[in-house]
């Protein structure tokens, strides 16, 4: 009999194995338990005083029916039913060229790999360059502060998430994410990312992962093509049937899945003027927090701090303004990781965080920002663009240039007094950081909105609000300042067909695992309508 097991628990303070913990959740022998699978681990640690890890499990048992009938009046037993993939039924239309996807991040990806997996023939092209190459222009840039523009952070493949913490997380609550899990794995990620709850691959895996899926889409007929700007659209009838390079190069595409990314402006600038239907959007600006990571494993987790089975302790914060019309709150917080430099226009200064996936820098990092709407800059569909560059560019000249960046102690900050780098950490920015008052370089309401949230977060977690933390500005890229807009059903373009907004720079996604799986399913909306190339 096979059954699933949720809210298996094992306490910290009294170590059993799986084995036995799922046995007296069961009410069976060990002789009786066969075969376990971990669907899910999470850290319980609502009790300091008695931190647990809670799994649940798939398991084989032999038990007789009268047995199995008890089992399964347990509200946390279940019958095990294997799930059904829908079928996917491909569309009949003839292509007129194979599909051209701009931009190689999670969504771009993803959508290759489903269309070259059922003979599509993608085209692949990422203004960047492959993993490795940028790797060494990132690494070039954090040293000396020579910036490439066409190699940085932002562009390349992989996407903005290469250079990140590699969190495998979303609120989307969605089938497909477990299929989406196992092609990472498969490509080079962890196999613990199928049944973490909150599964990370860090910054080194999932470079590897990436090249894995490269490969993967190249094996299955797909192609790639690196340092291929994409700068205009060809479009005949309304309709969009290729793409020009910056060289000048046109290529015809029988669909094209536009997957560009947050900080691709030159292309929004190039929508704009084609006009593609665009609206702004809200986002969030702010800073980066640092502080000894032991100081949160500390208020996380208590006298557990350091657990062998804990690892780096994270955290989600939140705090709203009395009016309601502000809120600070954290974002991407990176355990174990590192501040780094992440512009992707020469003479602006933006901040973002990363870990390896071992987390074990000793600094805990966060974005610590405030929502931010078209109230605040108002105009055109890009005017959020605008309002990005504005910060981003203030933020350079003040940090004395070379991508220096502006920061201070906490201390220093909601004390309002003379600015200062004196923490708990050395700051891990680099090329390197001056000291400044955020406040010249943030507009006032977010300024006085984080005082407030760090304020409140340092009730919440002990230490957090001490003074020794640093800030160091800006992070603006929380989320796409434009939304790219498309039919809810078909995912194409409301302005022009056979375009296809996608990810998180199009406005429809949040992270790794969102954006991945909008790419799936705006190739499966090709797919449907679409016949193969074969």
């Amino acid at each position: 009999m096979k059954i699933k097991i949720n809210n298996v628990r094992i306490s910290l303070l009294h170590e059993t194995t799986l084995e036995q913990a799922v046995c007296k959740k069961a009410g069976v022998g060990r002789e009786s338990l066969g075969t376990l699978r971990v669907l899910r681990k999470a850290v319980d640690a609502r009790k300091k005083n008695d931190i647990c890890l809670n799994y649940h499990v798939l398991a084989e048992v032999d038990v007789s029916a009268r047995q199995g009938k008890r089992l399964l009046a347990d509200r946390d037993i279940t019958q095990y039913e294997k799930p059904v993939k829908e079928p996917l039924v491909l569309g009949t239309l003839p292509l007129s060229a194979p599909p051209v996807i701009i931009g190689a991040g999670p969504a771009g990806l993803l959508a290759a790999l489903q269309l070259a997996e059922h003979g599509y023939r993608p085209l692949l092209l990422e203004r960047g360059k492959p993993v490795a190459q940028r790797v060494t222009d990132v690494q070039r840039f954090w040293q000396t502060g020579q910036f490439d523009p066409a190699s940085n952070v932002q562009f390349g493949e992989g996407g903005a998430g290469t250079f990140s913490d590699g969190k495998l997380t979303t609120r989307v609550n969605d089938p497909v994410m477990a299929e989406i899990l196992q092609l990472f794995v498969d490509a080079g990620a962890p196999e613990n990312i199928l049944w973490e709850h909150k599964p990370h691959v860090g910054t080194d895996k999932l470079r590897a992962m990436v090249t894995g899926l490269s490969k993967r889409i190249c094996a299955l007929g797909g192609s790639i093509r690196y340092q291929a700007q994409v700068s205009d659209l060809l479009i005949e009838n309304g309709c969009v049937s290729g793409v020009v390079l910056s060289s000048g190069e046109k290529i015809a595409g029988g669909a094209v899945v536009l997957a560009c990314g947050h900080s691709a402006r030159d292309t929004y600038a190039m929508l704009a003027r084609r006009g593609v239907g665009l609206k702004t959007k809200p986002f969030a600006i702010g800073v980066r927090i640092e502080h000894p990571q032991e100081l949160i494993d500390k208020a996380q987790y208590g006298s557990f701090a350091g657990h062998r089975l804990l690892g780096a302790a994270d955290y989600a914060l939140v705090y709203h303004t009395p009016d309601k019309r502000r809120t600070a709150y954290s974002f991407c917080m990176c355990p174990g990781g590192q501040v780094v430099a992440a512009a992707s226009e020469s003479g602006g200064v933006v901040v973002n965080g990363m870990s390896m996936f071992k987390r074990d820098s000793g600094i805990a990092n966060s974005a610590l920002v405030v929502n931010v709407g078209v109230e605040d800059f108002g105009g055109g569909p890009l005017a959020g663009v605008e309002f990005q560059r504005q910060y981003e560019r203030l933020a350079f000249a003040l940090g004395g240039g070379n991508y220096y960046a502006p920061a201070q102690n906490t201390d220093s900050f909601l004390h309002r007094s003379a600015p200062s780098l004196q923490s708990l950490t050395a700051g891990s920015y680099r090329p390197g950081l001056t000291a400044c008052a955020l406040d010249k370089v943030l507009p006032a309401y977010v300024t006085d909105t984080l005082r407030l949230g760090i304020e409140s977060f340092g009730r919440k977690l002990a230490g957090y609000a001490d003074g020794g933390a640093l800030l160091t500005g800006v992070e603006t890229r929380t989320s796409a300042p434009v939304r790219i807009e498309r039919d809810k059903q078909s995912y194409v373009s409301v302005t022009h067909d056979l375009l296809y907004p996608c990810g998180e720079g199009a406005g429809y996604a949040g992270g790794i695992m969102s954006a991945a799986l909008d790419g799936y399913h705006v190739a499966r909306a090709i797919m449907q309508r679409f016949a193969p190339l074969r």
